[in-house]
């Protein structure tokens, strides 16, 4: 079930300039103090006190007060100081305003985020002139005179509106603020809410110039709680943002365009299935027909969407044209309306169409290599670096066959992405012969060009083992090549740590620890031994015996009692010791042979040297 929403921002022009321009309330206003309008009271006689109350000048600073020559002479030379280099206000002993409590309770009238994002109009208590200042429009030059094309909701209460001349508009308002349209800067704010949305919200999104947004909500509102929950979460994004919004959500795009520009509320929902009924008592240009439709309409007496309906639809196309019909039936969900999404980044590919099928592994590799070639360029030419690649060919039966390639480094070597690719043909099967082949990089990373150091000593200098890793792992498993790295705890199990082949590793530390480590340390049988600090003489391991010649230790190592309640006590005794038949072992016993507490006196078998 298709769930299209429309979103709306009627004031976007207008609201993306006050935004930018939007003034800081006064420091010297309190919290109080803007909420009701009046002065803020300050005391200038504090008294024995040393500080201040409620605000007003530092002791020591009142020739700041004064307009005395010596006021104006230092002011004079603070200005004429580089910004860098004047003073600042605590220095200068500038006025200094007590701080609210940072854990006072927000007053038990303050609005929910919730329930304000379904409020676009201000309180009746705060008028248009204190939010948006004097009226404004936006003004565009159409041949040699200005046409209005935008008017905040105080010109618009004083008789301005849209496609009216700028000097009618100036001759009806007096105290006017005119401007002039900046469509390309609404436009990049429209995108730039698209690909937020496609990040966020949805992966199909499209800007609906010039004042709003597509967006496919198929499968997705689950995410947000539901569509009420999603249009509040929207709404009140938006109005952090500065803008004010309408959304509508309906089965098609052209019902949902309706709802938003022409419901009654902030947020419409419609069920699938229910437009045509939804948008019967809405005006005709909300199916966005052009001015000389909407003229004829009006003159054969159709006002409304229900109008329509009873129409045949010979003589509604003739009278109205083709268009009108089409956009009826889209509203209606009759005729598909696809949304071109909006591309977040360009996946840089390149394409071979062949004149004849191919088959040979010659010649494979010869597309190939005019493939790579071709997308080296468009890597370069973006200062990126490749670290996959999607090979697709398709032969002339319709079969097409996907390889993919992934490398350690993020790369350009033609070189080495023509040898990785080669050693992959192998798993093409071309059947009756390929005639498309087309090579992308779904993943890719900046990769700037890198300062080669000068050698000034004799130092050997350390190899790029990236395209080694490459091709080790396309002759193996991809996850096969690993690297080990060490990690800060006291217990051997857990002081190594396996990474990516080329990860950042930490240093070793200088103990003396065995090539091969165990998973898990295996019971030893039959042990013994002198306690508490002799290795064994003799111990049995997978059935078989061994008798040590010589040993050395112990190397106590005590749990990490941080991490497990049970590891508190927890003692490990460690020994190296080297057999009769020359097999060299790390061997550990739980306890220090001492306190019960520490261990079971168990002896298990850890590592292996040489």
């Amino acid at each position: 079930m298709t769930r299209v929403a429309s979103l709306y921002l009627p004031q976007l022009a207008i609201e993306r300039l006050r935004r930018l321009e939007r003034i800081v309330t006064p420091p010297e206003q309190s919290k109080g103090a803007r909420r009701s309008g009046l002065p803020v009271a300050i005391d200038d006689d504090p008294g024995e006190c040393s500080v201040p109350r409620g605000g007003g000048w530092r002791p020591g600073a009142r020739w700041a007060r004064d307009n005395t020559p010596d006021r104006r002479s230092r002011q004079a030379e603070i200005n004429a100081r580089p910004a860098h280099q004047r003073p600042t206000m605590r220095e200068m002993g500038r006025r200094s305003e007590a701080a609210e409590p940072p854990f006072r309770a927000g007053e038990a009238n303050e609005e929910r985020p919730d329930d304000a994002v379904t409020r676009l109009m201000p309180p009746s208590a705060l008028s248009w002139a204190t939010l948006w200042g004097k009226p404004m429009i936006l003004v565009r030059r159409v041949g040699q005179r200005e046409v209005v094309t935008a008017a905040c909701p105080q010109a618009q209460d004083l008789g301005l509106h849209h496609g009216m001349a700028g000097a009618h508009a100036r001759a009806l308002v007096t105290d006017l603020e005119v401007r002039d349209a900046e469509p390309e800067m609404d436009q990049a704010v429209l995108d730039r809410l698209a690909l937020h949305a496609v990040a966020h919200w949805t992966p199909t999104a499209s800007p609906s110039a010039p004042d709003g947004l597509w967006l496919d909500l198929t499968g997705t509102t689950h995410l947000f709680g539901g569509e009420t929950r999603f249009c509040r979460r929207l709404l009140g994004f938006l109005r952090r943002l500065g803008f004010s919004a309408r959304i509508g959500i309906a089965g098609t795009p052209g019902a949902a365009h309706a709802l938003a520009r022409y419901g009654k509320d902030a947020m419409t929902i419609v069920a699938s299935g229910e437009e045509a009924e939804a948008i019967a008592g809405m005006p005709l240009a909300c199916l966005r027909l052009d001015a000389p439709a909407l003229v004829a309409a009006a003159r054969f007496g159709l006002e409304r969407v229900a109008d329509l309906y009873p129409m045949p639809r010979g003589p509604l196309a003739k009278r109205l044209g083709l268009q009108t019909v089409l956009r009826l039936d889209q509203a209606r969900g009759i005729v598909a309306e696809p949304i071109v999404p909006v591309i977040p980044f360009e996946e840089p590919k390149a394409e071979r169409r062949l004149l004849e099928p191919i088959g040979t592994a010659e010649t494979l590799n010869q597309v190939i290599g005019d493939l790579v070639d071709d997308l080296v360029g468009q890597l370069q030419t973006r200062m990126l670096g490749a670290r996959a690649l999607a090979l697709g060919c398709e032969r002339v039966d319709g079969v097409r066959q996907n390889i993919g390639l992934g490398t350690a480094r993020a790369t350009r070597d033609a070189v080495h992405l023509k040898r990785m690719l080669g050693m992959r043909v192998e798993r093409i099967d071309p059947g009756l012969g390929i005639e498309r082949m087309t090579l992308g990089a779904p993943r890719v990373e900046t990769l700037l060009p890198t300062p080669i150091e000068a050698a000034l000593d004799d130092r050997p200098q350390a190899r790029d083992v990236a395209s080694l890793i490459d091709q080790l792992a396309g002759r193996v498993a991809p996850n096969a090549l690993f690297r080990l790295t060490a990690v800060e705890s006291d217990v051997p199990e857990r002081a190594v740590l396996r990474t990516q082949p080329l990860g950042p590793t930490m240093g070793w530390p200088a103990w003396k620890r065995p090539v091969r480590l165990l998973l898990r340390p295996e019971p030893l049988m039959n042990v013994i031994a002198l306690l508490p600090d002799h290795p064994p003489r003799r111990f049995a391991w997978r059935g078989a015996s061994f008798e040590v010649a010589r040993g050395d230790g112990p190397e106590r190592i005590h749990g990490e009692w941080w991490r497990s309640a049970r590891e508190l006590w927890a003692v490990r005794d460690y020994f190296r010791v080297e057999t009769t038949s020359g097999d060299r072992f790390w061997i550990f016993r739980r306890g220090d042979g001492v306190d019960a507490p520490t261990g079971d006196l168990s002896w298990h078998m850890h590592g292996f040297f040489g």
